[in-house]
């Protein structure tokens, strides 16, 4: 078959480089002159290894466990597995030459306003403002805003990150990168930047490099036998951290599955992620409420699954 794909993210290059594998004829539409992202954390879990073994050489770090400072109480939330931190700007490219090598075609500085022709399947992977999901008149999924920067200062030997989580309901972050340290915010559009040079002034800390975006969350596909979407077009992002690119890798991999069938991609990836998010949702909700308002109630030590929530005993 013929194949569009709108956007060459690491969920675009990655189907890419398997619906090529599969037989396929893929080209890939990028509006930007070069491929990665570089307002990323990359912090992932192993699982990351799975999709794209060739990542091992971009480890930075690997994170064991993280503390969560609410203003009265410290959590150390143990992961059933390591988390990597990987340079995202370098991922991209590695599964863009993946893609190439397999034979799949990416057009830089290609805006598509619209759905391609001559298309047997199209599928957005344009992003939070995706242009597909727009033509398609689908609704737009709730936004936040994250921003990152980077501190000159080594912290190799530190093995877990640091999370200050605010009453708006998102998070201060800290992440050791080897050569650099990251401090970063997720948080609501209009209060995220007041919020984090309050953290920086009270810290003292003067950051280089900084950068932003804007993070999409929901779940939004079409019922579309010949379009489609995944990853953030979709809106598909962790309620509780705004990660996506583990759950974005997993959703392209049940669109793999299910490919050529649209439909059923649609049935099988909601059935797989609500139950999820909804859980994730109310379980975040209840622990920010405990966590400012009854504290003692939390538990010190909590080992959890690393991409989902779901507690290990």
């Amino acid at each position: 078959m013929t194949i569009a794909i709108i956007g060459a993210g690491i969920t675009g290059l990655y189907l890419a480089w398997k619906l090529v594998e599969k037989g396929h004829q893929v080209t890939v539409f990028e509006k930007k002159e070069k491929i990665g992202k570089e307002a990323c954390s990359g912090l992932f879990s192993e699982r990351i290894l799975d999709f794209i073994p060739e990542s091992q050489k971009l480890i930075q770090n690997q994170i064991e466990y993280c503390l969560i400072h609410f203003p009265k109480r410290t959590l150390k939330i143990k992961f059933s597995g390591k988390f990597l931190v990987v340079n995202r700007f370098e991922l991209d490219n590695l599964v863009a030459k993946l893609a190439e090598n397999s034979g799949a075609k990416i057009i830089l500085k290609s805006q598509i306003n619209s759905p391609p022709e001559g298309f047997d399947k199209i599928i957005g992977c344009d992003g939070q403002n995706s242009v597909i999901r727009k033509s398609l008149g689908l609704p737009s999924p709730t936004y936040r805003l994250a921003i990152q920067g980077f501190f000159s200062r080594s912290d190799s030997s530190a093995t877990f990150v640091e999370a200050w989580p605010h009453k708006q309901g998102g998070f201060i972050w800290k992440i050791p990168r080897g050569k650099k340290t990251e401090y970063g915010i997720i948080s609501n559009p209009k209060g995220a930047e007041l919020l984090f040079e309050e953290f920086l002034k009270i810290n003292n800390l003067k950051l280089e490099r900084l950068n932003s975006a804007i993070i999409p969350q929901g779940l939004i596909i079409p019922v579309q036998p010949s379009i489609t979407l995944c990853g953030d077009a979709a809106g598909l992002t962790k309620p509780w951290s705004g990660g996506g690119v583990v759950w974005d890798l997993i959703a392209a991999d049940i669109l793999l599955k299910n490919f050529p069938d649209f439909l059923r991609y649609q049935k099988e990836i909601k059935k797989f992620f609500l139950p999820k998010i909804i859980f994730s949702k109310i379980l975040t909700s209840i622990v920010y409420f405990l966590g400012f308002k009854m504290p003692w109630l939390l538990p010190r030590n909590i080992k959890i699954e690393s991409d989902f929530l779901s507690r290990r005993i």
